[in-house]
């Protein structure tokens, strides 16, 4: 399976508030959507082969709508920078 897939199949979208904008700039976190069966390691793995950035620690949570939910803090708060733009939420 080609990289960009297993990212998409892992991670479906990124979440776009006003708090995930906030942990994003003042501590290098990354909120993520991900698939019902992924893992920590599975998030960490396709986010820092995908963007290239090193992955300091992921959280993840059920959310009440029964989605699953990924924080991902980075090691270097430029590189959640650039991922955010990549992934298109700044």
């Amino acid at each position: 399976m080609s990289e960009e897939l297993e990212f998409y199949r892992i991670v479906k979208y990124p979440v776009i508030t006003e708090k995930s904008i906030l942990l994003l700039e003042r501590e290098g976190k990354i909120t993520l959507i991900v698939d019902k069966k992924a893992t920590k390691s599975d998030v960490k793995r396709v986010v820092e082969k995908r963007f290239d950035a090193k992955v300091k620690k992921v959280n993840i949570m059920n959310t009440p709508k029964g989605l699953k939910k990924a924080i991902v803090t980075f090691a270097d708060k430029d590189d959640a920078m650039r991922v955010a733009t990549s992934l298109g939420i700044l």
